[in-house]
């Protein structure tokens, strides 16, 4: 069975880095899997400046959301023609257009479709927040403004309803939370829904003593230290401004981020779970996320954590017992995790063992390669 699996990117972003893991773990069991992505940025430019003047030449939105104007023909490619089952991931911005995604449909091949965030099964947002329209028939963007942007929205949800109608797409959402949201959307009835988590390399993320992992960095040995991580420590959607509230409440926790715009910028997954296994808490304050490989990549270095109850993050931290759930936005609350958390050491070991039960990559690439051969 020939494997191939389509990402955007290869590296960047948490899908692009759950799609390699992926491809990792299926080769550990013996699979043949090639991995394609955007070979270019030109229909990328294209697809935001689409956006772009339909909003009105305004930027509000212009990254939340994708219209899959243009993008590539894959199928024209010797892996695609070569390939049994074709696996999408994260295929937005230039990569993969509407009409791309159908000659992909129309094909014939086995298709699996791994959520990473609500773009597949919504109009052209990747999440949707509070807008349900998507449930029943043509979902209206909340992200944009301007009339003519949020027809658009309109117009690529039918066009995917049409599409979605020729050919049997199995869909995987990364948490239940994801899968359970798709089953209620207007495009995927009738097709089948499964929730598989996302692979973890387990002999790279593992616990390592906690001093030689600070002297790494140059960090202090002695005192209790909060690790935040985001592609970029500005992005609203990832909430450190609750974090910062609530480290008012705890003066003597050092607070330590990585990413654009941070106090560590780390791009290789060995020196990533040194910095996990510095820290004595993993706080993620997301507004909006699905199944954050930063969790899983924390407790499978014996670091707790500490997040909102939102979308799949409750599913991953169980409350007080491997880490601490805190109430949605509530920066008190968040504050009162990390205390919590500081004071009980013993999560550390409930949360190592359960990221390694449930992430490990044998387990995760024989439930896709269950699906693979349905």
């Amino acid at each position: 069975m020939k494997i191939l699996i389509l990402n955007t990117t290869e590296r960047i972003g948490g899908a692009a880095i759950a799609a390699s893991r992926l491809a990792h773990a299926l080769r550990q069991e013996g699979a043949e899997v090639e991995m394609a992505c955007r070979r270019g940025k030109g229909p990328f430019y294209w697809d935001r400046l689409r956006i772009f003047l339909a909003n009105g030449l305004s930027k509000r939105g212009l990254w939340q959301v994708d219209i899959a104007n243009c993008g590539e023909d894959i199928t024209k490619t010797r892996a695609f023609q070569e390939a049994d089952v074709i696996h999408l991931h994260w295929v937005n911005q230039g990569f993969l257009s509407l009409r791309g995604l159908e000659r992909i449909l129309k094909s014939g091949k086995r298709i699996i479709w791994t959520l990473h965030d609500q773009w597949p099964y919504a109009g052209i947002c990747h999440y949707a927040e509070d807008c349900t329209r998507f449930h029943s028939h043509c979902h209206h963007c909340p992200q944009l403004m301007r009339p003519a942007a949020r027809d658009l929205s309109c117009k690529v949800f039918e066009a995917k309803r049409r599409i979605y109608a020729q050919a049997d797409i199995t869909f995987v959402g990364c948490s239940q939370w994801i899968a359970d949201e798709a089953r209620r959307s207007a495009l995927t009835q009738g097709h089948r829904i499964v929730s598989i988590p996302n692979a973890i390399n387990h002999s790279v993320f593992r616990p390592m003593p906690k001093a030689e992992a600070r002297r790494r960095f140059g960090l202090p040995g002695e005192g209790k230290m909060v690790l935040f991580i985001c592609q970029k420590v500005t992005d609203e959607r990832k909430g450190m401004r609750y974090l910062e509230e609530a480290m008012k409440e705890l003066p003597e926790v050092r607070v330590v981020r990585v990413g654009n715009g941070g106090d560590f910028e780390i791009h290789d997954e060995a020196t990533m779970a040194a910095m996990y296994a510095a820290a004595d808490v993993f706080v993620t304050p997301s507004l909006q996320d699905n199944l954050p490989n930063t969790i899983v990549e924390a407790m499978s270095c014996g670091t707790p954590c500490v997040g909102f109850h939102v979308g799949g993050i409750p599913e991953m931290i169980h409350h007080q017992r491997d880490g601490y759930v805190a109430r949605y936005r509530d920066a008190h609350d968040l504050a009162e995790g990390i205390r919590y958390v500081l004071s009980h050491p013993q999560l550390a070991e409930a949360a190592t063992q359960y990221a390694h039960a449930t992430y490990n990559e044998h387990r995760v690439a024989q439930l896709y390669l269950s699906e693979y051969e349905r």
